[in-house]
């Protein structure tokens, strides 16, 4: 239902709550995106090349095992919901499989380990992250379907990310120094934030409720989806469509600029210690911006704003390109594009959760789940070929890491990478959200929902 409801402490704690299952998921998504291969190669003793091929492999699973849950979770009834069930029952395998990636046991031979590695990378990869993490991305559009009720959740949703990537990051070596600085301090430091993940996991249990349930479920009527009927269905919404152009668009961007920010602040920048500055500045604006995007919302419209967000990201990007490597032009564009980066993760899933009201209305199939996962294929297909493009281009350009000094074609590539690209998907972001209409029609879309419900 499109409802308004006023702002109480009850509903700050509820979206407080929301946030904090992507504070969950990230203690382990973060851990394996900036600590795991550091863990196999200098504490476990894994050939890295080898994790690697692992690692690329484990996407393929991954990507269909989240439409696979996407279709469970959209069958799944309960008197907890569709998707809040699925967090309650694993939140304490993601603990529990968390543990289990950091603790390859020393007495196992080469081959072993890598079965180890194999077994246990996919099984929080594959099988335990995605069942709690294709449910929670569900839940934003469970909870309520007032667009600008979506947004101030999403926005919720990326500041609580964003502090657990900010304390994985930062207690994750002092732990691990605490216990003894060896393999088996690894396994104790995620035992720690494996208890703060179910933590948060549970608050997002407790403070939250679905409300939001379709048309057929209200009149009685509700029947399962078929995978066909459920696959023909997305590709009937255009705006599904759109978005999952945008994440995978994005989320090559992530891996590229990302992947390159080290080797812009060394060889560009000249001092790779700038790294943290960058980042640091970047997150703290981004933190600190998301506190006012709601107002732009619902002002100008999710899609309006996410375009802003664009613009202001290039801008960035070109500013640090052209300006020079001073430390005001870095603390600039940092600045800018922190901004820009809080406009599309304020907006980017509400825009997702609304158009599986869209599609409901275009087809009368409600699937939360099969939206969200299919969503989440997209975007990591579209990381995984910025990851592999990253790899290919630096390769192509000559990059060398233990040259004192790198070619012009090595410093071009990381240019590249670093600004060009990500500038190339921005415009091709801002195209296709320019046929992106859902916002006007969203209200409209809502009525005719509850008329039918309604059986007028």
């Amino acid at each position: 239902m499109n409802e308004k409801r006023k702002l109480t402490p009850a509903l700050l704690f509820e979206r407080f709550c929301y946030g904090c299952g992507d504070f969950g998921c990230n203690i382990i998504y973060t851990a394996m995106s900036a600590f795991l291969l550091f863990y196999y190669t200098d504490y476990a003793g894994v050939n890295a090349a080898a994790v690697g091929t692992i690692m690329l492999i484990s996407r393929v699973f991954d990507g269909i095992s989240d439409i696979v849950m996407g279709m469970i979770v959209d069958r799944t009834k309960s008197k907890h919901g569709k998707a809040r069930v699925w967090i309650l029952r694993m939140c304490i395998p993601f603990a529990l499989a968390g543990i289990l990636l950091f603790s390859v046991p020393a007495s196992l031979g080469s081959t072993a380990k890598l079965v180890y590695v194999f077994i246990t990378y996919n099984l929080v990869s594959t099988v335990v992250y995605t069942a709690i993490n294709v449910p929670y991305s569900s839940l934003n559009a469970l909870m309520t379907q007032n667009p600008y009720e979506r947004s101030v959740l999403s926005i919720f949703r990326n500041l609580l990310a964003t502090a657990g990537t900010l304390t994985i990051n930062m207690v994750t070596l002092p732990l691990v120094e605490f216990f003894g600085d060896n393999a088996a301090a690894w396994t104790k430091t995620f035992a720690v934030l494996g208890i703060l993940a179910v933590i948060a996991f549970l608050l997002t249990f407790i403070g939250t409720k679905e409300r939001v349930h379709s048309v057929a479920e209200i009149s009685g009527e509700a029947e399962s989806v078929s995978f066909v009927e459920g696959i023909r269905s997305l590709f009937a919404n255009k705006y599904w469509i759109m978005m999952t152009c945008v994440l995978a668009l994005f989320f090559l961007y992530y891996a590229v600029n990302g992947g390159t920010t080290v080797y812009y602040a060394k060889d560009i920048l000249g001092d790779k210690n700038l790294v943290s500055t960058i980042n640091g500045i970047y997150n703290a604006i981004q933190i600190a911006a998301m506190f006012f995007i709601a107002g732009l919302v619902k002002k100008f419209g999710k899609r309006n704003v996410f375009s802003l967000g664009l613009i202001l990201s290039a801008v960035g990007m070109l500013v640090l390109e052209f300006g020079g490597s001073t430390m005001p032009v870095i603390v600039i564009s940092s600045v800018i594009r922190g901004i820009g980066n809080a406009c599309g993760g304020a907006t980017i899933w509400a825009m997702v959760s609304d158009t599986i009201d869209y599609g409901e209305w275009k087809t009368g199939h409600r699937t939360e789940g099969l939206v969200n996962s299919a969503c989440s294929f997209g975007y990591k297909i579209g990381n995984g070929i910025g990851s592999a493009l990253l790899g290919i281009i630096l390769e192509i350009g000559g990059y060398v890491g233990e040259a004192a000094v790198q070619s012009s074609s090595a410093l071009f590539s990381i240019r590249l990478c670093f600004v060009w690209i990500p500038i190339v998907v921005f415009i091709a972001c801002f195209v296709i959200l320019r046929f992106y209409n859902l916002d006007k029609e969203f209200d409209g879309i809502i009525r005719d929902l509850h008329e039918r419900a309604a059986g007028k």
